[in-house]
């Protein structure tokens, strides 16, 4: 190699400036980071913060910084009030905590002084963001926590997916006790209406609606009826005698149903082609919550 190009690997003297000059800045915007979360935490912790150990999060730090002019700060309220919802921690002391950093950040902290954390005082651009973050989060739990289909009045998912992780326990016990697998006692009947690809999506759902009610009528021995999606009504039911005969009476209720109505009588290709499929369960749990996402 020679000289000159080993010279050039070298970094010029501005080149080396620059980085000093880079890096100086970088510890400056990191201590004042630093500094304003320091004051922003004692301030909200003297207010009244009931939860000291849950105050840090990823989302104060983006919010500091958003503060220093790093990031747009209604992005970072969003995800402060879903970390703070996330956590369990109630609206109000979201707010509060928000509203105590507005007013360090204003420098209305001097001495002992205390802040008061007046939700009046925050901005409404970024009092809605966060509150609406939080809420979303908070009515996404409710949701998913829900037993029955407020529509249909069948089971939601969740719900299913519960009954048959206690179907595979059963299976469990039984294949230690050398029984029969308590699964293979077992199958999922999957309606299947035959609406056209033009039905509107309120149609539909007033289809799905009468399907729920013939099975509640023919599924009335302990049978788990649920709903996929918005549009696959299902029953886990024992393998027994009369199923079959069962599901052909339902088959042909709710083919009469979706007759009755004018509006779902255009929008049937073939009443006749109502079915309720028959599907064995797979050998495991797991295997059986990926089938139940392949239906609807």
């Amino acid at each position: 190699m020679r000289p000159s190009d080993e010279l050039s690997r070298w970094p010029s003297e501005e080149d080396a400036g620059a980085a000093a000059e880079a890096a100086h800045l970088a510890f400056g915007v990191r201590e004042r980071r630093r500094a304003l979360r320091a004051r922003w935490r004692s301030a909200t912790l003297a207010a009244g913060w009931p939860f000291p150990a849950d105050w840090s999060c990823s989302g104060v730090d983006r919010v500091c910084d958003a503060v220093l002019g790093e990031e747009e700060l209604s992005d970072a309220v969003t995800e402060l009030g879903e970390q703070r919802a996330a956590a369990g921690i109630g609206l109000d002391e979201t707010l509060r905590d928000l509203a105590v950093l507005h007013a360090v950040s204003l420098g209305e902290q001097t001495g002992d002084a205390l802040v008061t954390g007046d939700c009046s005082r925050l901005p409404a651009e970024l009092l809605h963001r966060t509150a609406v973050a939080w809420a979303d989060v908070v009515a996404g739990r409710s949701t998913a926590r829900e037993v029955v289909d407020a529509l249909t009045g069948l089971t939601t998912q969740a719900y299913l997916r519960m009954r048959l992780h206690e179907v595979y326990c059963e299976t469990s016990g039984d294949e230690n006790r050398g029984q029969v697998r308590e699964a293979d006692r077992y199958e999922l009947l999957a309606v299947t209406l035959p609406l056209s690809e033009r039905t509107g999506r309120w149609a539909r759902m007033m289809g799905v609606v009468l399907a729920a009610d013939v099975l509640r009528s023919v599924f009335d021995s302990g049978e788990t009826l649920s709903l996929l999606r918005e549009s696959t009504p299902v029953v886990l039911t024992r393998i027994r005698s009369g199923l079959a005969e069962r599901r052909a009476w339902a088959e042909l209720m709710i083919a009469d149903r979706l007759r009755a109505d004018p509006e779902l009588r255009t929008a049937c290709v073939s009443a006749e082609e109502v079915r309720l499929r028959q599907l064995r369960l797979p050998s495991e749990y797991a295997e059986a919550c990926e089938l139940l996402d392949t239906l609807g």
